[in-house]
């Protein structure tokens, strides 16, 4: 699998359980604790941009999930 095909699978995943929750990029921002532009939202839902382990860790504390859940793109 390549690269892109793994950002795009993590972004899927975040942006169908935030939007499960009723969240909103700004919503998870605040959620997440930590200061980010929510454009920086916007990109890792889309694949567009590299998502660090700490991120995956904020979000997946933001959203109640594990982060495995976010992860498993098989």
């Amino acid at each position: 699998m390549l690269k892109e095909e793994i950002l795009k699978k993590v972004g899927q995943k975040i942006r169908e359980i935030r939007i499960s929750k009723g969240l909103t990029q700004v919503e998870l921002v605040a959620k997440m604790e930590i200061t980010t532009d929510p454009n920086n939202i916007s990109r890792l839902e889309a694949g567009r941009s590299n998502i660090t382990l700490f991120t995956i860790y904020r979000i997946s504390t933001a959203l109640e999930v594990s982060m495995k859940e976010l992860v498993d793109v098989e």
